[in-house]
């Protein structure tokens, strides 16, 4: 086996494209888009690079094929913003071989050494605004729409290599027949009541793009400070992120909540076009792909709840109960079987028991694992 540092456009394509070979007739696997992930590796045109560099490792036989992946970064804003000195990595796939494993953590290991660096955490690819952590319950059904997917003997590899849990997260399914009515009814009662407060409830707006991604930056910076593993993305990271889920959003199930015109909470939803995905496991962009995006969205029958945030001064007021409110009323209206909220941390109890009041189900459990270096 050899370990090789990916430093040009040839191992880097082999970086992209490994997980498709190794989850090869894997009925869950549903690929990120190769074009995406490029675009997400690339320091010209990922604005994370701009504060922050990453490393990039593979672990190739004698037949010169790829056994194993993995990046490895130090966060600077993170490491800033928690007063820490720690290492992420990401991008994690491996065969089912201890020795490959450690070949790959060697190499993160001495990055870090080689840097100062006492802990490692992950995965994260790169933070916990983009696709983190391992999968290690609900292998039942494929991954919802960026979220991760992982063979269940991952969890075992990064045991034996001295990882321990460092916090769960969990993904709730919402089926849209379950919800009890007397949740929904609640809403006129709770609008009325924030009217007073000249709060109100609207869809976002697409034609409004730039001016609308910039009023959901304004919450999320905050009323995410609190969360666990958060960092505050740059405005160009969260253009970035922004601009991944543009083709997708979907102004029926996206809301942002405002008080005399100050944007003080939102919830985004977006469809699953994963299903338009498990049965392309290559990871390209294909015509019909994108044709299916474009124009057949309203045949998505699922959805994920992937954000939901109320500035700290507004919550408890009923915003929330809003929120999911209209999502569900919408989900009906347009014939959505369901939704998936996720992730959520465990550590989040307020949102874990508003899933529960919706009668989401906890199908699916996710973790991120930490790791002290020895100097």
């Amino acid at each position: 086996m050899k370990l090789l540092a990916v430093e040009n456009a040839t191992l880097l394509k082999k970086f992209i494209r490994f997980p498709h070979s190794l989850y090869k007739g894997d009925d869950q696997y549903t690929p990120e888009f190769n074009i995406a992930v490029a675009e997400k590796l690339d320091p010209k045109k990922n604005p994370y690079f701009r504060h922050s560099d990453a490393k990039l490792f593979l672990v190739e036989d004698e037949a010169h094929q790829i056994l194993g992946r993995i990046a490895v970064t130090i966060n600077n804003n993170y490491n800033t913003y928690h007063e820490t000195r720690v290492a992420w990595f990401g991008f994690f796939d491996c065969i089912d071989d201890q020795n490959v494993c450690q070949l790959l953590f060697d190499a993160v290991t001495n990055y870090c050494k080689a840097n100062d660096v006492g802990s490692l955490l992950g995965p994260a690819n790169f933070t916990t605004n983009d696709t983190a952590a391992l999968l290690v319950e609900g292998y039942e059904t494929p991954p919802v729409i960026q979220m991760t997917y992982n063979f269940p003997y991952y969890e075992a590899l990064l045991l034996n290599e001295g990882f321990r849990i460092e916090m769960n997260m969990g993904a709730y399914y919402i089926a849209t027949a379950s919800v009890n009515d007397r949740s929904l009814a609640l809403e006129h009662n709770l609008a009325d009541r924030l009217a007073k407060k000249n709060i109100s409830v609207r869809q976002i707006r697409k034609s409004d793009w730039k001016q609308e991604v910039a009023k959901v930056r304004s919450i999320y910076q905050y009323a995410w400070q609190k969360n666990w593993g958060f960092v505050p993305p740059t405005a160009e990271e969260f253009d970035f992120l922004a601009g991944e889920l543009k083709l997708v959003v979907d102004e029926r199930f996206a809301f942002i909540a405002e008080q005399d015109g100050k944007a003080i909470g939102f919830l985004l939803a977006i469809p699953d076009i994963n299903e338009f995905m498990v049965n392309s496991k290559n990871g390209k962009l294909s015509p019909g792909i994108i044709f299916n995006i474009l124009f057949r969205k309203n045949k998505i029958k699922n959805l994920r709840v992937i954000l939901l945030g109320v500035l700290e001064p507004y919550r408890k007021l009923g915003i929330e109960a809003v929120f999911f409110s209209k999502i569900i009323q919408q989900a009906r209206k347009f014939g959505i079987t369901g939704g998936e909220a996720s992730w959520i941390l465990e550590s989040n109890k307020e949102m874990c028991v508003s899933a529960e009041k919706l009668n989401g189900r906890l199908y699916k459990n996710y973790r991120i694992y930490s790791k002290k270096l020895q100097q």
